[in-house]
């Protein structure tokens, strides 16, 4: 049997695979990877959107000499089943090729290392009138035609990756130029997510510093662990002799965060559409925002966060592809993780529906009761026996037959379609706010003015120290008390 070697036609093979599905954001994520990989500490990001755009994406890892900068530039570079080092962040040896040709026509690394520069080049348009595998070396000349090169000079190591005609980017974009800074405001999100434990500077990894046009990046943490529950001790799963790590967190009510960190955890989806895993390899978050089809994303669960930890010794079991943008648990982790999603449901259930007070609580006085009628349907009605409803309610005949239909017409009038609209979007409610101490003292005054002798003072002193919101201030309670008795 004879054989033929048969190399794909690289014009061809090329333009092919830009259409893999990278977004500007995870494209740039994708090339920083490698920075982190080469164990970078900064990573500055240029753009520049006028007459000759480009990208520029420098750092100040350990650079590449020519040899292995021309294997990097090799399409399939690494063999993905190859024993690799714990921190590489790659797998399939195109990341950089694919993530860069995604979006530009024109690939340009440079790179120092030893004090000594190489520089190579992919040109789509070039390739295309050899139609070989033509990379290009670059000369000290052509390193000074790239856009800051001065601070790969400045560095004592460092690599350069520039992308230049954009064409992606353009497509379809009237205004390019003043759309650029509105794609780069999404790069900057995103990398502020999924590099957000190497931004922060967790133990065990090296810290990492990134810029876009100098202005520095911010970690998001996806769990606010300063403010959130972990609600079980970390789960590990050893697969094939390596551990996996599963962490579940409960964020806080809605009532009781910021309006910058409800945008911070919800994005431009919203709380609800970011529950459930979090899974990273060697501490970059890959995918996030699902449940893996383990649980419905609901309403109740919006508050549910599991973090889990892979090494990148089990990227084939969980099926990571090129992008780093999928990955599937394999069967011994959804064996492992049924359990904690049953008590991670039922916990974020029970934060969502305490509202700072408990309404199944008896020896409370509510100003709503909580029924079921005779079909099995739930009733919201007002309390008649809350004092402030018998204060009112004391009026004689025609005033207090038009207050009781009043109180009728609110409870069958509760827009509760719209109540579920807004309890379940990532808007505080205002209703959720306490009364003032001003107006407490005040309604305190007159409850216990309307009294007739002390006896009753006593007697609705008592009462109103069981109800709310009069029972969430006692001392003031107490004060007003002592004032009238």
């Amino acid at each position: 049997m004879d054989t033929l070697n048969l190399p794909p036609y690289a014009p061809v093979l090329m333009e092919a695979t830009r259409a893999i599905g990278y977004s500007l954001e995870t494209a740039i994520a994708d090339i920083i990877d490698n920075s982190v990989a080469a164990k970078a500490s900064n990573v500055d990001i240029n753009f520049f959107p006028i007459d000759n755009p480009y990208i520029a994406i420098i750092d100040n890892g350990i650079g590449m000499d020519e040899n292995e900068l021309i294997n990097a530039m090799r399409y399939g570079s690494t063999n993905p089943l190859d024993e690799r080092s714990k921190n590489d962040l790659g797998r399939f040896g195109l990341g950089l090729k694919t993530a860069s040709t995604s979006q530009c026509r024109k690939l340009t690394v440079v790179s120092k290392k030893d004090e000594k520069i190489v520089g190579a080049q992919w040109d789509l348009d070039y390739i295309a009138t050899t139609g070989e595998w033509s990379l290009k070396i670059l000369s000290d000349n052509d390193f000074l035609q790239c856009p800051h090169i001065k601070k790969l000079y400045e560095y004592n190591s460092g690599t350069l990756v520039l992308w230049q005609e954009l064409d992606r980017l353009k497509v379809g974009d009237i205004d390019f130029e003043s759309n650029m800074g509105k794609y780069m405001d999404r790069v900057r999100e995103h990398l502020s997510l999924v590099f957000h434990r190497y931004l922060k500077g967790e133990p065990g990894i090296k810290k990492l510093r990134i810029t876009i046009n100098d202005f520095v990046i911010d970690s998001i943490d996806p769990f606010l662990t300063e403010k959130s529950t972990q609600i079980m001790d970390d789960e590990t799963i050893y697969i094939e002799g390596q551990r996996v790590t599963v962490r579940p967190y409960i964020l806080p009510h809605i009532s009781q965060l910021s309006e910058k960190e409800i945008h911070m955890l919800g994005g431009q989806e919203g709380i609800r559409k970011q529950q459930g895993f979090y899974v990273y390899r060697n501490k970059r978050l890959l995918v996030w925002g699902t449940w893996f089809k383990m649980m419905r994303q609901g309403d109740l669960s919006k508050l549910a966060r599991v973090q889990i930890d892979i090494p990148n010794s089990l990227d084939s079991l969980w099926t990571l592809d090129i992008k780093k943008s999928m990955a599937v648990p394999p069967q011994i982790v959804r064996k492992n993780v049924s359990i904690i999603i049953e008590k991670i449901g039922e916990s974020s259930k029970r934060t969502w529906t305490y509202r700072g007070k408990k309404e199944t609580d008896n020896s409370k006085v509510h100003i709503w009761n909580r029924l079921r009628n005779r079909d099995g349907g739930i009733l919201y009605e007002i309390n008649r026996d809350h004092p402030l409803v018998e204060s009112i309610c004391q009026l004689g005949g025609t005033e207090r037959r038009m207050i009781e239909q009043l109180l009728t017409q609110v409870e069958r009038g509760l827009p509760l379609n719209q109540l579920y609209v807004d309890l379940t979007s990532d808007e505080r409610m205002a209703n959720d706010s306490e009364i003032s101490k001003n107006d407490l003292e005040d309604l305190l005054k007159e409850l216990l003015d309307g009294c007739r002798n002390i006896k009753e003072r006593q007697e609705m002193a008592t009462r109103l120290s069981t109800t709310e919101p009069f029972d969430q201030h006692p001392e003031i309670l107490l004060k007003i008390v002592e004032g009238v008795l």
